[in-house]
């Protein structure tokens, strides 16, 4: 598993990624550079936007959702497990795929909204992977949908696993708190805002995200600005091992370029979920009247996480010259603002905190996307609820240090999806271009249709019933 997930996370999803995002660009016109200015007005200029046409919560309330699963112990631990293991090119590697995935999560999030379905027992909108495959393909692609679905939900019922673990070590630094104790809190924590559904999930994420972001990026330019003077050299390795390897230095035994882009991509995009189709999970549940209107804001999301967090952590980290001490993960972060703060204990402190929130979200949005998942093979009911305890109980077991190999085993999964979801992304690009260039039309006239269904009915793009018997009939 882990040889697998080495050999995926280097020159396969590299080339396969770079493909499709430059394809999709193409196709598209670089919209998610000619348009970033629209982007960033109608998603954080909206943030208060209650939506319209059809839907479950509002394009705000489904971003922090998905944001509560990719702003997590990625972009903290993460980040220093990938500089402290690939070497600061990593750092590169990570910003590369997500200007990559701006124009591929922006791409899978509008179509998860095009063939989105209502659950007649639930009322709940419901899109993504499987969805997207079922009404854009049609039966003849279920079996990758099935791949897709199985391995996300598998992957997905073990994540509160590395999650919880990260949080049980920073609280037990800082507070020495039995690692029983943080597992069962979380665990049980998790399962109270589970068993609320989606409205309770996207509450707790807009209540959560926003606040604890802004937190964590003023502790961040905090540090910054005390090692202002580091900020050109950091920025230097950062580009020059990109290409060269890092050589060995105090603790770090030295990395290669392949070593560089190996968790530079699995750690960017393990951190902004570009590709790998789980953000239209949620995304599919937003109040809009134009599929692209919700796609604006995957394009966000992976600046935001990427470009912004990451980047944030990545300089506290390079700042602070204790990359090459031989920590790692949550760690080397503590240390790095322990250095700008002068206290461990103060630092250790923001980051347990810090980690504290940004894991637990994260385990709460990645359980309720495997139910998802399992809803998409046609598991429902009591099983979704077996399925969230299993989740739970794997939180206690990554909290106590009982699970080994978290990240490599994590990588086997998401690497698996990636290669799913670019497949299928490839082939749907045409339905993403005809909606991009409906939304622009629409832009221009001002005048949109009451619904995103009105939209995707109007423009014929599903593989329903009747467009099946007339490719059988030949025309």
């Amino acid at each position: 598993m882990m040889a697998y997930a080495d050999f995926v996370w280097g020159w396969p999803l590299l080339i396969g990624t770079s493909f499709v995002a430059v394809f999709l660009s193409a196709r598209l016109g670089f919209f998610q550079f000619a348009y970033f200015g629209h982007v960033m007005k109608n998603t954080f200029g909206k943030i208060f936007d209650k939506g319209s046409g059809e839907g479950n919560i509002n394009p705000f309330k489904a971003a922090c959702t998905a944001l509560a699963s990719t702003l997590g112990v990625g972009n903290i631990a993460g980040v220093s497990v990938a500089i402290a293991t690939g070497g600061p090119g990593a750092v590169f590697w990570m910003w590369f795929i997500a200007m990559l995935g701006l124009i591929v999560k922006f791409s899978e999030v509008t179509l998860g909204l095009a063939y989105r379905e209502k659950d007649p027992v639930t009322g709940v909108w419901h899109g993504g992977f499987p969805w997207y495959v079922k009404h854009g393909l049609g039966d003849n692609w279920r079996w990758l949908s099935v791949i897709w679905a199985v391995t996300m939900a598998a992957g997905m019922m073990f994540a509160p696993s590395i999650q919880a673990a990260e949080i049980s070590n920073a609280i037990n630094t800082a507070f020495a708190v039995n690692p029983y104790i943080v597992g069962i809190t979380v665990a049980v924590l998790m399962a109270a805002v589970l068993l609320g559904g989606l409205k309770s999930v996207s509450n707790f994420a807009n209540l959560v995200v926003p606040f604890m972001a802004i937190i964590y990026i003023i502790g961040a330019l905090f540090v910054i600005i005390v090692n202002i003077d580091m900020i050109p050299h950091a920025f230097a390795l950062i580009f020059k091992d990109a290409f060269t390897g890092a050589a060995a230095e105090g603790g770090f035994a030295g990395g290669t370029v392949m070593l560089a882009v190996r968790w530079g991509l699995a750690r960017g995009i393990y951190s902004n979920e570009a590709g790998t189709g789980t953000a239209p999970l949620v995304h599919s549940s937003s109040s809009v009247n134009h599929p692209v209107k919700q796609g604006l804001w995957g394009i966000f999301e992976v600046f935001f996480d990427t470009i912004v967090v990451c980047t944030m952590t990545a300089m506290v980290v390079m700042t602070s010259g204790l990359w090459t001490s031989g920590a790692s993960g949550s760690a080397l972060t503590t240390a790095g603002f322990a250095a700008a703060f002068g206290s461990d204990a103060a630092a250790a402190i923001f980051i347990s905190v810090i980690i504290a929130f940004f894991a637990f979200t994260t385990c709460v949005v990645n359980i309720y996307y495997g139910g998802i998942c399992l809803n998409a093979l046609g598991i429902e009911g009591i099983w979704i609820k077996i399925y969230y305890a299993v989740g739970c109980a794997w939180a206690i077991v990554g909290a106590i240090g009982a699970a080994k190999t978290l990240w490599s085993t994590f990588d086997f999964f998401y690497g698996t999806c990636v290669i799913c979801n670019l497949i299928v992304i490839f082939l749907l690009s045409g339905k993403v271009k005809l909606l991009v260039d409906d939304y622009k039309k629409h832009l221009k006239d001002g005048k949109w249709d009451a619904s995103a269904a009105d939209c995707v009915a109007r423009l014929g793009i599903w593989r329903d019933e009747v467009t099946l018997k007339e490719e059988a009939q030949g025309k």
